[in-house]
Protein backbone atom coordinates (compact mmCIF):
# COMPACT_ATOMS: atom_id res chain seq x y z
CA UNK A 1 0.00 0.00 0.00
CA UNK A 2 1.40 3.35 -1.08
CA UNK A 3 0.58 6.50 0.85
CA UNK A 4 0.82 9.94 -0.68
CA UNK A 5 0.88 13.13 1.36
CA UNK A 6 0.52 16.48 -0.37
CA UNK A 7 1.49 19.88 0.93
CA UNK A 8 2.07 23.40 -0.31
CA UNK A 9 -1.37 24.64 -1.25
CA UNK A 10 -2.77 27.98 -0.19
CA UNK A 11 -4.04 31.37 -1.25
CA UNK A 12 -2.04 33.34 -3.79
CA UNK A 13 -2.66 36.43 -5.88
CA UNK A 14 -2.91 36.21 -9.66
CA UNK A 15 0.57 36.09 -11.16
CA UNK A 16 2.01 34.48 -8.06
CA UNK A 17 3.66 31.13 -7.54
CA UNK A 18 3.23 28.03 -5.42
CA UNK A 19 5.06 24.75 -5.17
CA UNK A 20 3.14 21.62 -4.31
CA UNK A 21 4.88 18.59 -2.84
CA UNK A 22 3.79 14.96 -2.76
CA UNK A 23 5.72 12.64 -0.48
CA UNK A 24 5.36 8.93 -1.20
CA UNK A 25 5.73 6.26 1.47
CA UNK A 26 8.31 4.33 -0.55
CA UNK A 27 10.48 4.20 -3.65
CA UNK A 28 7.88 3.94 -6.37
CA UNK A 29 9.07 6.17 -9.20
CA UNK A 30 10.54 3.27 -11.19
CA UNK A 31 7.18 1.48 -11.30
CA UNK A 32 4.60 4.27 -11.17
CA UNK A 33 3.63 7.20 -13.32
CA UNK A 34 3.28 10.18 -11.01
CA UNK A 35 0.65 12.76 -11.78
CA UNK A 36 -0.96 15.89 -10.48
CA UNK A 37 -4.69 16.25 -11.01
CA UNK A 38 -7.01 19.09 -10.12
CA UNK A 39 -10.71 19.38 -9.50
CA UNK A 40 -12.54 22.68 -9.51
CA UNK A 41 -16.00 23.05 -7.92
CA UNK A 42 -18.69 21.29 -9.96
CA UNK A 43 -16.12 20.04 -12.47
CA UNK A 44 -14.47 16.70 -13.16
CA UNK A 45 -11.00 15.85 -11.97
CA UNK A 46 -8.45 16.39 -14.74
CA UNK A 47 -4.81 15.46 -15.20
CA UNK A 48 -2.64 18.56 -15.12
CA UNK A 49 0.87 17.13 -15.34
CA UNK A 50 2.57 13.75 -15.28
CA UNK A 51 6.05 12.28 -15.15
CA UNK A 52 6.83 8.73 -16.20
CA UNK A 53 9.33 6.31 -14.73
CA UNK A 54 11.71 7.40 -17.50
CA UNK A 55 11.33 11.04 -16.54
CA UNK A 56 9.19 12.03 -19.51
CA UNK A 57 6.81 14.84 -18.64
CA UNK A 58 3.53 15.98 -20.10
CA UNK A 59 1.10 18.81 -19.39
CA UNK A 60 -2.32 19.99 -20.34
CA UNK A 61 -2.21 22.92 -22.75
CA UNK A 62 -3.54 25.45 -20.26
CA UNK A 63 -0.52 25.08 -17.94
CA UNK A 64 2.29 24.57 -20.44
CA UNK A 65 5.04 27.08 -19.86
CA UNK A 66 3.72 27.91 -16.38
CA UNK A 67 3.80 24.61 -14.44
CA UNK A 68 6.69 22.20 -14.02
CA UNK A 69 6.51 18.69 -12.61
CA UNK A 70 9.66 17.19 -11.15
CA UNK A 71 10.74 14.55 -8.69
CA UNK A 72 13.45 13.83 -6.15
CA UNK A 73 14.04 10.10 -5.93
CA UNK A 74 16.17 10.42 -2.81
CA UNK A 75 13.22 12.01 -1.02
CA UNK A 76 10.48 9.99 -2.74
CA UNK A 77 8.84 13.31 -3.48
CA UNK A 78 7.16 14.76 -6.55
CA UNK A 79 6.74 18.49 -7.00
CA UNK A 80 4.52 20.78 -9.03
CA UNK A 81 5.97 24.24 -9.45
CA UNK A 82 3.20 26.61 -10.47
CA UNK A 83 4.09 30.05 -11.80
CA UNK A 84 2.01 32.87 -13.27
CA UNK A 85 -1.04 31.54 -11.52
CA UNK A 86 -4.47 32.51 -12.78
CA UNK A 87 -7.87 32.47 -11.07
CA UNK A 88 -8.86 29.55 -13.28
CA UNK A 89 -6.12 27.48 -11.66
CA UNK A 90 -8.16 27.49 -8.47
CA UNK A 91 -8.94 23.89 -7.52
CA UNK A 92 -8.13 21.06 -5.18
CA UNK A 93 -4.93 19.47 -6.42
CA UNK A 94 -4.38 15.73 -5.99
CA UNK A 95 -1.26 13.65 -6.31
CA UNK A 96 -1.60 10.28 -8.02
CA UNK A 97 0.68 7.27 -8.35
CA UNK A 98 -0.40 4.95 -11.15
CA UNK A 99 1.38 1.62 -11.20
CA UNK A 100 -1.34 -0.42 -12.89
CA UNK A 101 0.79 -1.17 -15.97
CA UNK A 102 3.53 -2.83 -13.94
CA UNK A 103 2.02 -3.72 -10.55
CA UNK A 104 -1.54 -4.74 -11.35
CA UNK A 105 -5.00 -3.20 -11.36
CA UNK A 106 -5.01 -2.18 -7.71
CA UNK A 107 -1.82 -0.13 -7.91
CA UNK A 108 -3.51 3.25 -8.24
CA UNK A 109 -3.09 5.61 -5.29
CA UNK A 110 -4.28 9.09 -4.39
CA UNK A 111 -3.33 11.74 -1.91
CA UNK A 112 -5.83 13.61 0.20
CA UNK A 113 -5.71 16.77 -1.91
CA UNK A 114 -4.54 20.30 -1.24
CA UNK A 115 -6.50 23.48 -1.97
CA UNK A 116 -5.05 26.10 -4.28
CA UNK A 117 -6.91 29.40 -4.46
CA UNK A 118 -5.84 32.16 -6.84
CA UNK A 119 -7.56 35.40 -5.98
CA UNK A 120 -6.87 39.06 -5.36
Amino acid sequence: QVQLVESGGGLVQPGGSLRLSCAASGSIFSTHVMGWYRQAPAKSRVLVAAITSDGVTDYIDSVKGRFTISRDSAKNTVYLQMNSLKPEDTAVYYCNADGRATMGPNADYWGQGTQVTVSS
